[in-house]
């Protein structure tokens, strides 16, 4: 009898699962809460995976992706499963940041300054079209997503606890925007590709439509509450990692800056590497997939997983990347293939 072949003590490390009552209790409510989503959303899975992870890692998103299909309706109904305040501001060339984040006015009864709280004070913002609007008030939201807090007049409030933004861009229209400076890009911590759904799914999508239902009637129920969300977020920041995660990390963006050290064929269409951000982005990504997945150690899969998402907004392209209708992800994934697992 042939005995077991015994693994390797890296090997234990990365196929550790998560076992405490409390995780297998939280995977539950994420496992819950997808299903509920999918009342209303159809094609769009690899958005709602996006969204969680970010959500448990206590980032923000950006999201790209033709209109309709499903951007708005996908937080919605992340909203009511997670028992969440959902706000959604419509991004126009007019919109000024008191509109966002809220101003001081004169209340005409009691004669005396009163502060009226713009729409950022809600657990879920959606950013609907942020490129619409000029930077001075894109900078008011992107403020209020670093720093939590938000000033009205001489008073510095601070936002609802969880506190995530999607933004969104329509990327086929150019006339009347204003892109995202690379800065203020940096500060998200994924950004999505939201794309056509598949043939069958769209049989699905005529069916069920929200233009002929209202979104009440779909049913969605909510699973789990705002604590829950915070407790995740506590739980994501246990999940551990060995030294050689941060070195496969640091390899992988250190790719976007010197690539020729790393023989890239598509590293001549890159104008500047990814920031260090990348790399806490990276991290912080590939422990809420671990997590999500049930796992107690991060694995270079768990980066692999995330890496798109987390870098592809941060590698800056030259213009004979257009030309040759070369990506982002095309180089990403490159890098993913080269650079060696440590």
């Amino acid at each position: 009898m042939k005995k077991k072949k015994r693994l390797s003590k890296k090997n234990r490390i990365t196929r550790a699962k998560i076992s405490s009552p409390e995780s297998d209790r939280i995977l539950s409510l994420i496992k819950k809460t997808k299903e509920e989503i999918s009342k209303v959303v159809v094609g769009q899975d690899d958005i709602v995976d996006g969204l969680i992870r970010a959500i448990i890692a206590n980032g923000h998103v950006l999201v790209e992706g033709v209109p309709g299909i499903a951007k708005t309706l996908t937080v919605r109904a992340l909203a009511v499963a997670t028992g969440c305040e959902f706000k959604r501001i419509q991004f126009t060339v007019d919109l000024l940041p008191t509109d966002i984040i809220g101003i001081t006015s004169l209340s005409p009864d009691k004669s005396e300054f009163e502060i009226l709280k713009g729409p950022v004070f809600s657990n879920f913002v959606i950013a609907d079209e942020i490129n619409r609007a000029p930077p001075k008030t894109q900078s008011a939201l992107l403020e209020a997503m670093g720093e939590k807090q938000v000033s009205i007049g001489r008073e510095t409030y601070s936002l609802h606890e969880p506190f995530f933004v999607m933004a969104t861009q329509n990327p086929i229209e150019s006339a009347g925007t204003y892109p995202l400076p690379e800065a203020q890009m940096d500060r998200f911590l994924f950004k999505l590709l939201a794309t056509y759904p598949k043939k069958e799914e769209e049989e699905r999508i005529i069916e069920q439509n929200i233009a002929l239902k209202s979104f009440d009637s779909y049913g969605v129920k909510q699973i789990m509450s705002p604590k829950d969300i915070i407790s995740m977020q506590k739980l994501v920041q246990e999940v551990q990692h060995t030294p050689r995660i941060n070195k496969y990390i640091v390899d992988l963006v250190n790719a976007t800056r010197n690539w020729k050290d790393y023989n890239l064929n598509l590293g001549k269409y890159i104008a500047f590497g990814a920031s260090p951000r990348a790399s806490i982005y990276l991290f912080l990504g590939a422990k809420a997939d671990a997590f999500v997945n049930g796992q107690k150690f991060v694995n270079p899969s768990n980066i692999k997983s995330v890496a798109c998402d987390a870098m592809r907004h941060r590698i800056i392209l030259n213009y004979r990347a257009q030309i040759d209708n070369v990506t982002s992800d095309d180089i990403i994934n490159e890098i993913l293939s080269k650079v060696r697992v440590p």
